[in-house]
């Protein structure tokens, strides 16, 4: 077959896909707007819109057609690299799709519209019993989720994959105890220590004056507001419909203004990779990103490498002063820098610090483990929550909206997703490692408010890459090593060492 042929079924196969994107875009679009601005009585008819969706989109990427097209491109030998790969990831993705049903495909996007808007209104009365059923059937689907696409050793090794192509409980299971050991004696060490005072972090802000400077610190980190916005939900997320639009959210607490500062920077983190992928790879693996590892490597980097780092704020803190002057302008950046890097154990995991952030993680990862490998029924979850923050962090939670119900991930059917959060930051620990080597002058331009050059070497090593390559492949080519626990364990012994003398 000539060459002319194989760029006509090219063509084919690309008009395809972006036609599929289309419609997944479009249904990203209605679960955004359910998240932000959807009245209370349009839940009905929206879980109808989005499981209409859902099943087009299901037709288009498991349709024969697209088979037949993806298995002739496979043949071809005369595709360059890059076009091969986005052939050969799509089928695979083809054949994954082709194991659902149609009717679970509508089933899970009807359950994830029911159980959201159920949170949503457990979370108003802080009564889980509102939110245990629709989350039981929840719980169901994945199971038949699970089983539908296959496992070797445990079901929940086929949610891990969705969010990390390859990720099993076994990789887990030699990363997590390694992780804990490190944290456990840090931890030990800094409680021996004199702790600093964050008293100042829990005033009063206007949550206008709030706003206004989660927007100014998007816009110091290169979010581009001609391609994204932001807006207020109760949970914040980032979602992306190309990388022309992209939007992120955050929350507002008029006596926590932390929460909506490390929520900006975190969830901007997240919407620098989406606009930063190859707008002309719209619908295909190379403009897609490449997991929820690697998107979760770059809000972290961007929230604690470098949102709670000296250099950073030696920059941005005399704004911060300026805007709020009855909470900051008589403490020093010494003191606050202390104040934001405080290491105490606490109920809200988008509020912990980056030692304690991560035993909430394996909070939530054993507890999926035994909901889905262990048969744990959903009325035994709050018991189980205030077991395990009672032993691990050493909390008592009040309540349930501190407690069971403070995370939106299990409303979405998004269970695989937690380990993801430590993964990224054991990854940006290596991220953060190679930007010092590769840039030997980082902290003083950060000091300068000069971001502009991390964000140059992100689009230029990761976010140009798209999802041709999976987390560890990437961190081998970039840093010359596998994903690992030491990177992290220095890092945060170096930082933590120095901030507690």
């Amino acid at each position: 077959m000539p060459k002319s042929d194989t760029l006509a079924l090219y063509k084919r196969f690309t008009d395809r896909m972006r036609a599929l994107a289309d419609v997944k875009n479009t249904m990203a679009l209605l679960q955004w707007d359910q998240e932000t601005y959807m009245p209370a009585g349009g839940a009905r008819f929206r879980g109808q819109q989005l499981a209409t969706l859902a099943e087009m989109a299901h037709g288009m990427e498991t349709s024969k057609a697209l088979g037949r097209l993806l298995e002739k491109l496979l043949d071809r030998t005369d595709l360059p690299e890059r076009e091969r790969k986005n052939v050969a990831l799509t089928y695979e993705n083809y054949q994954k799709a082709s194991k659902y049903p149609p009717s679970l495909v509508k089933a899970l996007t009807l359950a994830a519209n029911h159980c959201f808007m159920a949170w949503i209104q457990a979370r108003r009365e802080n009564r889980f019993a509102i939110f245990a059923p629709e989350l039981e059937k929840m719980i169901a689907l994945k199971k038949q989720e699970a089983e539908i696409l296959g496992y070797v050793a445990q079901p929940y090794d086929a949610l891990l994959d969705q969010h990390e192509r390859g990720l099993t409980t076994e990789t887990l299971e030699q990363i997590f105890p390694e992780l804990k050991k490190h944290l456990t004696l840090l931890l030990s060490e800094i409680r021996q220590k004199p702790q600093p005072s964050d008293a100042f972090l829990h005033t009063f802000a206007d949550r206008q004056q709030q706003w206004d400077f989660g927007i100014y610190l998007l816009q110091s980190i290169g979010f581009d507001f001609q391609k994204g916005r932001q807006d207020l939900s109760e949970h914040p997320f980032t979602t992306s419909f190309s990388p022309h639009d992209v939007r992120v959210t955050t929350r507002i607490h008029e006596t926590e203004p932390a929460t909506m500062i490390w929520s900006c920077i975190h969830e901007g983190g997240h919407a620098l990779y989406e606009q930063g992928l190859p707008a002309d790879q719209y619908g295909l693996p190379a403009g897609q990103a490449a997991s929820l590892v690697i998107h979760e490597s770059q809000s972290r980097l961007w929230e604690n490498c470098i949102g709670r780092g000296l250099s950073f704020w030696t920059y941005h803190y005399p704004e911060l002063q300026k805007r709020f002057p009855a909470s900051f302008q008589n403490i020093t950046l010494e003191d606050f820098y202390k104040a934001i890097n405080l290491v105490k154990p606490s109920l809200i995991r988008t509020e912990a610090d980056e030692l304690t952030y991560h035993l909430h993680i394996l909070i939530r990862y054993e507890i999926e483990k035994k909901l889905i490998n262990e048969n744990l029924s959903v009325k035994e979850l709050p018991e189980l929550w205030n077991a395990l923050y009672a032993e691990m962090l050493g909390v008592n939670v009040p309540d349930d909206v501190h407690g069971i119900l403070q995370d939106v991930h299990w409303s979405h059917g998004s269970l695989g997703y937690f380990p993801t959060y430590t993964l990224g930051s054991l990854l940006a620990a290596q991220w953060w490692q190679q930007l010092l080597q590769d840039i030997p002058y980082l902290e003083e331009a950060l000091s300068r408010g000069q971001t502009a050059i991390v964000l140059d070497w992100l689009r230029k090593n990761i976010h140009s890459q798209g999802s041709l390559y999976t987390a560890q492949e990437l961190c081998q080519q970039i840093t010359g090593k596998p994903l690992h626990v030491e990177a992290f364990a220095s890092y945060a012994r170096d930082k933590f060492t120095r901030l507690y003398a």
